[in-house]
């Protein structure tokens, strides 16, 4: 159980960073965005490199580190989404009379490119790691991508608490495409399923004697634990928010001018 609580105060903390990181990035200026996404992509340059490599290390550090490789290509893609680097064709907000399948159809457009741009870096991952017996890199982005389209469908389903005013301005646009309601179909599906493999991860973590199966297991397991409790913070108010009120927090602005002349008596 000791394992297990690590593991997990280890990705939650990483989990509460990186999101915090990339909210505050998004509210600063345009040139603290492009040194963090230049100094992001020469890390996530030097994960591929050395990825080879780790996907043969099997050990409880290699796991961590695979983990770690795997949140740091994870955070380049949201950064170039949230940035407006890599997003779609479409940059304008849905008409209001659209229906459900117009709705989608324009909804995928405004994040194709990305889409497409996720699915092409978690090949490569995957690709990269070879068939060593450390995949905790590939498993972490798999995790995180599966998880990630479900919430987005969620969010086109209908949800009951969204944070629409966590995108930056330039992206708000992209609420128009979401919808409001108590509940939908996706919903228990997404949390079922996601419920059921960590608990499956977790049980095959605490079933072995082997210290890379067990911190892989349980780094996952963790990892998936988080994305579940997101899809329920997208249903249930739970004030959120205060977690990372620093980042979300607006940046000081320029002092406003003060008159300095002298006021002239009627």
């Amino acid at each position: 159980m000791i394992d297990y609580l690590l593991a997990l105060a280890t990705v939650t903390l990483a989990w509460w960073i990186s999101t915090g990181l990339v909210l505050l990035l998004n509210r600063l200026g345009m040139k603290w965005q492009r040194a963090s996404l230049l100094a992001v992509t020469a890390l996530v340059l030097l994960s591929l490199v050395y990825l080879p490599g780790r996907s043969e290390d099997r050990s409880a550090a290699g796991a961590l580190l695979g983990f770690g490789q795997g949140l740091i290509i994870w955070a380049w893609l949201e950064m170039t989404y949230l940035m407006g680097v890599i997003t779609g064709p479409r940059k304008t907000s849905c008409p209001p009379d659209a229906g459900t399948p117009l709705r989608f159809w324009l909804g995928l457009q405004t994040s194709l490119y990305h889409e497409i741009s996720v699915i092409a870096m978690v090949a490569l991952v995957v690709f990269v790691a070879g068939d060593g017996p450390n995949q905790v890199a590939a498993a972490t982005c798999i995790s995180l991508w599966l998880m990630r389209w479900s919430a987005k469908l969620n969010l086109f389903l209908g949800v009951r608490n969204y944070n629409s005013d966590w995108f930056p301005a330039h992206l708000q646009y992209l609420d128009s495409y979401t919808r409001r309601a108590p509940m939908n179909w996706l919903f228990p599906v997404s949390v079922t399923l996601g419920t059921t493999v960590a608990v499956l991860l977790l049980g095959q973590a605490m079933a072995t004697n082997d210290s890379f199966l067990r911190s892989a297991n349980l780094l996952v397991s963790a990892l998936l634990s988080l994305a579940v409790l997101e899809h329920w913070f997208l249903m249930y108010p739970f004030g959120e928010s205060v977690l990372w009120r620093w980042a979300l927090a607006p940046t000081p602005g320029p002092a406003p001018a003060v008159d300095e002349k002298p006021s002239q008596a009627a």
